[in-house]
């Protein structure tokens, strides 16, 4: 039981580039990271020709083609960020093995005929066309055409016109009661502070903002629901600093979103409030990236961030990042993001996140862990030399920024 897709990129734009889009020959590339980002494990995905991807599932039968309109969504909000939506559409097909490699070499001649419903001269499968507002199912051999356009002309005749239906008169509908306002009941805050510890110093080193959303339910994958997130953090940061004297301020930001034009301009704006003298405090800590990031968005978003922000930091769930491929400063840390229901699992990805030690040393790009649970986590981390930790076992998502950097780990609790 396996579902496997191939997906294709079609352009429908005009010939011009408009300021914030993503080359044409650039964006083999842009597309690959982006869906290897966002079609997670244990599904998979991989180009296999220019513009064209497989993407698989082994738990399920079928793909969602709701699902893959999502994507489609979002990736070209990435690829045309400017531009009105239907600059891309997406024709996904499913079969087997051999017919879905068939349908990654077909030319654009080809897939033409295909999304004006002719249909191809290959395998038999099942296929849809997928833009930013509509999935369409087509068929997919010419075989397929001509018995759906054999049925649409024996169902073209128009039905018969419906009787006209007399209004019959009905009386007026009774006033709604009139209720007295409520008073609002306090908004609680949507974000809290997790306590960033300094394991060699035995020290806190500072806080970073979370939201309290995260405790019960996983993040959202939408970006732009993360991008909302992301400035209603920098917002409750910016009334922070004002009382909190001590120590790092880590916000976070959507890789995404960071190359976004018009979420870097939502993003400006935020940053614009920040007081230039707590810059030498605040690091900007960036997730969701893909395991192969590009170091020239990478350095894009470092020329974003540094009018107010000393540092940056690179969230990551994979422990095996290959940090070594980075240029020297570029990030001044790594945060493994530890996930998983077992210790015994977490405690593996630990261990792999230090046995490339030596390469973060090289770079000069110090290694955090994040999501600590437990108290052996924490001393697997002690053990291994990691800089710095912060999750449940350091500190509880607290209410205020950290203040006492001598504390206890674990016993910050919310005032």
């Amino acid at each position: 039981m396996t579902a496997i897709a191939c997906l294709r990129i079609l352009f429908t734009v005009d010939g011009d580039i408009r300021p914030g889009d993503i080359p044409k020959h650039k964006a083999q590339g842009v597309a690959d990271a982006f869906l290897k980002a966002k079609w997670r494990a244990p599904r998979k995905c991989g180009a296999v020709a220019p513009l064209a991807f497989v993407l698989a599932d082994h738990r399920i039968e079928q793909l969602d083609p709701a699902e893959v309109q999502g994507l489609a969504i979002q990736l070209e909000k990435v690829l045309f960020p400017s531009r009105p939506i239907g600059q891309i559409a997406l024709m996904m097909f499913e079969g087997d093995e051999t017919a879905v490699l068939h349908f990654s070499a077909l030319s654009q001649k080809e897939l033409a005929a295909l999304m004006a419903g002719e249909g191809y001269g290959g395998d038999p499968g099942r296929v849809h066309m997928v833009t930013a507002d509509a999935v369409k199912p087509l068929p997919a051999t010419r075989e397929e055409a001509k018995a759906l356009a054999a049925e649409k002309a024996r169902t073209a005749a128009p039905p018969p016109a419906p009787e006209p239906v007399k209004p019959t008169a009905k009386a007026a509908p009774a006033p709604p009661p009139i209720e007295k306002p409520k008073p609002a009941a306090a908004k609680p805050a949507e974000t809290g502070w997790w306590g960033v510890y300094d394991l060699a110093k035995s020290a806190f080193a500072g806080s970073a903002i979370g939201m309290r959303a995260d405790l019960s339910e996983p993040p959202p994958e939408d970006d732009a629901k993360l991008l909302k997130r992301d400035l209603v953090a920098l917002t409750d940061l910016q009334t922070a600093l004002k009382a909190a004297p001590f120590g790092e301020i880590q916000a976070s930001f959507g890789f995404w979103n960071l190359i976004t034009p018009t979420s870097q301009e939502a993003y400006k704006a935020r940053l614009s409030r920040l007081p230039l003298d707590a810059r030498s405090r605040l690091t900007a800590s960036i997730y969701g990236a893909p395991r192969e990031a590009s170091i020239g968005m990478l350095q894009q978003m470092r020329a974003l961030l540094t009018g107010a922000f000393a540092a940056m930091d690179l969230r990551i769930t994979d422990p095996t990042f290959p940090v070594q491929g980075l240029p020297p400063e570029l990030l001044e840390s790594v945060t493994l993001v530890l996930s998983g229901e077992t210790e015994p699992a977490r405690l593996k990805q630990i261990l792999k996140f230090v046995e490339r030690k030596s390469a973060y040393a090289a770079k000069g790009v110090a290694q955090g862990v994040a999501n600590v649970a437990s108290a052996v986590e924490l001393e697997a981390c002690k053990v291994a030399g990691v800089a710095r930790v912060q999750g449940p076992a350091v500190t509880a998502l607290l209410d205020r920024p950290v203040e006492d950097p001598a504390g206890e780990l674990a016993t910050q609790s919310a005032a």
